[in-house]
Formats: C-alpha cells, structure tokens, sequence
C-alpha cells in the first residue's frame, strides 16, 4: 500500500493512534534526543539520529524473568517461583531509521528461530515499526551502504515515510502498516504520479550523499579467519576504556547476562533478572573456575569485530552491523571501527 500524508497532519495521526502506546524521538532533561513515549502532540521526526536506538523498546535493558521467595509453613519451608512476562500493549515506534529497523530484523532472527525468546517475542508481536528514510544522513559516520543496507530499506520496517517537503510519502509493507493506516485513513491520500518519481529520486540522491565506505566487506569475513592471533588487536586497542558504550548504543548488539538479585536475605526474597551485558566488559567471559579466555582489551575488541564481520555472517549469513556509526561518533576516545577493518582487509597484502 502507498499513500501520501501532509505534514499538517502527522499530529492528528498519532493521536489517532491512542490504543497504541507511541514512541518517538523526543528530547530528555539532558538535552538529548532519545525514543520516548508521546505525549501532548509534542512529536516530530527532525533529530537525525537518537542516542539510544529503539532496541531499548524491544529488548529493555533490565527486565525481570521470574521472582522466588522462600516461605515457612510450620517447620517446612517452601521455596515458591512465579514467572513474569511482560504485559505489552500494541506498540509503535515512530521515526526508526532503516539501519535500525535493519538491526530489529536482526534480533528477530537471534531471538527467534528453534528456541524463541518468549520475552523478547512478547513485545516484537506487539510491535510496530514506522520507518523514516534517510534523506540526508543521520551522522556523517554512517555507512549503511557498505553492509548492504541502504538510507532507504525497508527490512523489519512496517511502514516507510520518505520526506517530500510538504508531505511524507508513505509505504506500508505489512499487515501492521496498513491497520496503522487505517486508524486515520481519512488523513491519508493516493500518490500522484509525480510523487512517486519524487521519492524514486530522493531514495536515489540519498545513497549518493552516504560520504563514509567501508570496502569489500563481505571478503574481510574471511580475512578474519586467518587473523586471530593478530598484532593488530593489541595495536588498535591501546586507547580502549572498556566503557562499553560501543555495544550499548548499537543498535544490533545483543549480549546479555542472567542474575538473581535479592530483594531480602530472610525470609528469602528476590527476582531472576535479564541485563543488557557486553563482550567489552572483563568479566564477560570470566568462568567460576577464575579462568578468563578474553583476559585483556586486545581479546575483547577482537571479539566484538568478529562478531559482527565473521561469526554472524556465518550462521545468518548478514553483517551483524547496520553502519549507523554510534559506536564512531560516540566513542570517548576515537576508535574507529571503519578504519579497523580497513586494517583488516589490507593486513599482509
């Protein structure tokens, strides 16, 4: 289904939409833009580029799988487990770019397939994505193009708005979409011809205007192979903080770890907990036994390239990266991860 919607009437859509919980980008106390719930018609798709992606919304970063709490009868004590799956109400997030919809049609995959993720799915069924596409783009460290996404794909997305001055030009790909649509189909009109050669063209400009390559990806996965015990990984992670903010702003990472944190000691009390973790972390790997694979920085930022350019392709046969460019632009000491690879690519030509 194609439609066009004028910008007069975005508000008026989502408020049309008030049996869905709507996220979009709004700015928080701290001056940053983040995806958070809309409130008061304050709505707009003008921020480039979020600080958190809408991952958060799918997979939290802390959510609670069961809680236990021990009991005494008498002289018996009984220790008693209570599942907790999340109570989701139809959602929509608003304003994802491609590269993100990209990384939610990734996690799709990690958290789905033979064994599925109740958790995660309980949220992504009830979950819609409206797109925007990059008509200029988001950060001048993207780089979508290189891992095989675009300014303007439509995968994991339900919807797609492209800006054509005005009005938005409006795609809708799935089921979802279309109920989406049909909230307000009133607001909403046929394409004209020229419309569609508008946004032909503005899909078409938008790839030229993606400034930063990263060249012959798919053959660096098997460069990978022969670079375990490289040199290179102690070279490029001489200035590495291990902050992690690499793999918590990135839109496709997805580690995780599993904790039982006690709420009160006696009577016993507490919750079996998920949080978001990451391969950056020293600990990460660490084993009861006090052995530790990844004992040092070089190991981890070996681990988190190799990820994303050789283990993931392997299984899913996808980069594991949507070359947004957060973990460039937001890395407290420069690390680039487009110039790593580039190592990679040229290491012992």
């Amino acid at each position: 289904m194609e439609k066009t919607l004028a910008k007069k009437s975005f508000s008026q859509w989502v408020k049309k939409l008030s049996s869905w919980s709507v996220y979009i980008p709004r700015k928080d106390e701290e001056g940053r833009w983040n995806y958070a719930e809309a409130d008061s018609g304050e709505v707009s798709l003008d921020v480039l580029q979020t600080t958190l992606p809408p991952k958060k919304i799918l997979f939290p970063q802390r959510e609670v799988f069961l809680e236990f709490a021990k009991t005494l009868a008498g002289n018996r004590e009984t220790l008693e487990i209570k599942e907790v799956l999340p109570e989701v109400k139809p959602t929509v997030i608003i304003g994802a770019r491609p590269c993100e919809a990209r990384a939610a049609w990734m996690l799709d995959e990690v958290f789905g397939g033979e064994f599925k993720d109740a958790y995660y799915w309980r949220r992504r069924d009830q979950t819609a994505l409206v797109g925007f596409a990059c008509t200029i783009p988001p950060s001048e460290n993207c780089f979508c193009t290189s891992v095989e996404g675009s300014p303007h794909s439509e995968e994991g997305l339900d919807i797609l708005l492209t800006d054509l001055g005005d009005r938005y030009y409006v795609q809708s790909m799935t089921a979802k979409g279309e109920k989406l649509i049909s909230a307000a189909k009133e607001l909403f009109e046929e394409p004209k011809p020229e419309a569609r050669k508008q946004v032909k063209a503005a899909h078409a400009e938008s790839e030229k205007k993606i400034r930063r390559q990263l060249k012959d990806a798919r053959p660096i996965a098997e460069k990978l192979k022969g670079m375990f015990d490289s040199p290179l990984w102690d070279e490029e992670s001489m200035s590495c903080l291990r902050c992690g903010i690499c793999t918590y702003l990135c839109p496709s990472c997805h580690c995780f770890d599993i904790s039982d944190e006690v709420d009160n000691p006696s009577p016993l009390r507490g919750q079996r907990v998920r949080t978001w973790d990451t391969c950056q972390f020293p600990d990460f790997t660490m084993h009861s036994s006090g052995h530790n694979p990844r004992p040092d920085k070089a190991s981890r930022l070996r681990q988190r390239l190799l990820h994303k350019f050789q283990y993931f392709i392997q299984v899913y046969d996808k980069f594991m990266c949507v070359g947004c460019g957060r973990c460039i632009t937001l890395c407290p000491v420069g690390i680039d991860i487009i110039k790593v690879l580039d190592k990679v690519r040229d290491h012992g030509a």
